[in-house]
C-alpha cells in the first residue's frame, strides 16, 4: 500500500511538469480555448434564455455574435479616437516631452553611474542603432497572433455555445463520479466567473472614466488613450493597476510643471485606483473572490510566465475555477483553505 502511494507521488510529479511543459508549448491552442470558454459561460444564460423560447441554437449563436461584434466596434472606435487625440497632439508637446523624457533618462544614468560616449544619442545607445524595419516587426507580429487569436477564440466560443463540447459532461467524465455533483459544480462555476468578469468590467470601466476625468481635469494630454489603457490594463489583477499609475505619473511630469500639483494629480489617479480595486471591488466580488493575496500573486507568475500577458489575464478566473472544484472535495478542503487563507485565520 505504501509503495503505490509512493508511485502515485512520483507519478504525480512528473505528470504535473508535463502538462505545464504542454500548456506552455501550445499555448497558440490553449489561450483561445481557455478564453473561448469565460465568453461561452458569460453568454450561457443568453443562450438557455433563446433556448426556453423555443428558438433554433443559430439565432442565439447569432445574438451572441452580434454583441460581441458590437463590443468590437465600441473598442475599435476608442482606439480609433484615442490614436487621432495622439496624432493631432502639436510637435512643441513631442519637443516637450522628448526633452523631459531625455533629462529623466540622463538622471538615471547618473545615480546608476551608466556611462554613454559623448555625442551618442539615446536611441543609437539603447537601440544599438538598428534597422528601423527590424524594430518595428515585432510589433507587426504580435498584432497577427492577436487578430489570429481572437478568431481562434471566437470559433471556439462558437463551438462552446453550439454544444459541440460538452463542459458539463467533460467535467463528468474526468473529475466526478456523479452526475449530479458536475452539473452542481458547473453551475457553481458559471455563476461565479459570471460575476467576476461583470465587477471586473464594470470596475475596470469605471476606473478608465475616472483617469479619463483627471486627466481633464488636470490638462494632462490624452485622456481617452490614458482611460482605455486604465481599463484594459486593469484586468491584469494587481500588477496592471500599478502599471497604468505608474506610468501616467511618468507622463505627466512632461506637462505637469508645478511639483505639488504633479503629487496631487499622482494622489488623484492612486484614489482612483483604491476606490474601485481595493474597496468596491472586494466588495461587489464576495464569496467569488475569496483567494488570498498570496495566492494571487503564485498564480499570476505561474501562468504569467506560462503565457504572458493572457496568462495575466486568465490567472484569477483560472485559480476560481480550480478552488471551486477543490471544494467539492473534502480531503482538499486544506488546500483550497489555504488558497482562500481561512486556515491563517483561524
Amino acid at each position: 500500500m505504501r509503495d503505490t502511494r509512493t508511485t502515485n507521488m512520483l507519478l504525480l510529479i512528473i505528470v504535473i511538469p508535463f502538462i505545464f511543459f504542454l500548456l506552455k508549448t501550445l499555448s497558440f491552442i490553449f489561450i483561445p480555448l481557455v478564453l473561448a470558454m469565460f465568453i461561452a459561460l458569460l453568454f450561457l444564460p443568453l443562450m438557455r434564455w433563446f433556448n426556453r423560447k423555443g428558438a433554433p441554437k443559430f439565432i442565439g449563436i447569432s445574438a451572441v455574435i452580434l454583441v460581441i461584434a458590437g463590443v468590437g466596434k465600441i473598442g475599435l472606435e476608442l482606439v480609433k479616437l484615442s490614436s487621432n487625440e495622439i496624432i493631432k497632439a502639436n510637435s512643441t508637446f513631442f519637443q516637450k516631452a522628448e526633452t523631459k523624457i531625455v533629462d529623466l533618462v540622463v538622471m538615471i544614468e547618473k545615480y546608476l553611474g551608466v556611462v554613454r560616449v559623448e555625442g551618442d544619442s539615446l536611441v543609437n545607445h539603447y537601440l544599438n542603432g538598428g534597422n528601423l524595419i527590424e524594430k518595428i516587426a515585432p510589433s507587426l507580429d504580435f498584432v497577427g497572433n492577436v487578430v489570429s487569436m481572437s478568431l481562434m477564440t471566437l470559433f471556439f466560443a462558437i463551438l462552446l455555445l453550439a454544444g459541440s463540447i460538452d463542459t458539463e459532461k467533460l467535467l463528468n467524465n474526468t473529475v466526478f463520479k456523479y452526475k449530479y455533483a458536475s452539473v452542481k459544480t458547473f453551475r457553481k462555476i458559471e455563476k461565479d466567473i459570471i460575476t467576476f468578469i461583470k465587477v471586473k468590467f464594470v470596475i475596470s470601466l469605471l476606473t478608465g472614466i475616472g483617469f479619463s476625468l483627471a486627466c481633464v481635469f488636470f490638462d494632462v494630454s490624452f485622456p481617452i488613450f490614458w482611460g482605455l489603457l486604465a481599463f484594459l490594463l486593469n484586468f491584469i489583477q494587481m500588477i496592471g493597476s500599478i502599471v497604468s499609475i505608474v506610468l501616467l505619473s511618468v507622463f505627466a511630469l512632461v506637462e505637469i510643471e508645478v511639483m505639488s500639483t504633479l503629487l496631487f494629480f499622482v494622489l488623484t489617479i492612486t484614489g482612483v485606483q483604491v476606490v474601485f480595486g481595493s474597496v468596491l471591488e472586494p466588495i461587489f466580488m464576495g464569496k467569488t473572490f475569496s483567494i488570498n493575496v498570496i495566492t494571487i500573486l503564485v498564480m499570476l507568475m505561474l501562468w504569467g510566465f506560462i503565457w504572458g500577458i493572457p496568462g495575466l489575464i486568465l490567472s484569477i478566473p483560472i485559480t476560481v475555477i480550480i478552488k471551486i472544484i477543490l471544494d467539492q472535495f473534502p480531503k482538499y478542503h486544506v488546500i483550497s483553505s489555504l488558497m482562500a487563507g481561512d486556515v491563517a485565520k483561524k
